[in-house]
């Protein structure tokens, strides 16, 4: 068992991924979006998500419709939708999200999106 207060990791993450954990059938990913920022448009084809806001407001895009989001909000995103999440706030956009099954390699860690874009298989 792995035992983590989510919501105050996600708060002190200041980088744009980091899983936290992950198990067989789902993992868990802390992310933080800075001002003016988006996580990037994309479709998991075999991998549903669920994203949960802990701080700072933003906008959801999910198959084509838009939905402000802020702290408590949820969002989920089934497999093979596409979907984006700016950040239209001033502060850091903080969120976990849940990845069923796992969408990452365990222990990934990109400080930035453009981390993130240079490895595309992490």
């Amino acid at each position: 068992m792995q035992y983590e207060t989510v919501e105050q990791s996600a708060l002190e993450n200041n980088n744009f991924r980091k899983v936290l954990f992950t198990n067989k059938y789902s993992q868990v990913v802390l992310m933080s979006v800075p001002p003016g920022e988006d996580i990037g448009s994309e479709v998991h084809e075999t991998v549903d998500q669920v994203l949960v806001f802990v701080k700072a407001e933003g906008r959801a895009v999910v198959a084509g419709k838009t939905h402000d989001i802020r702290a408590g909000d949820m969002v989920a995103v089934p497999a093979g939708t596409e979907h984006d999440f700016v950040n239209t706030g001033d502060e850091s956009l903080k969120l976990f999200t849940v990845y069923s099954p796992p969408e990452h390699p365990d222990g990934v860690v990109h400080a930035t999106k453009a981390d993130a874009l240079a490895h595309p298989e992490e």
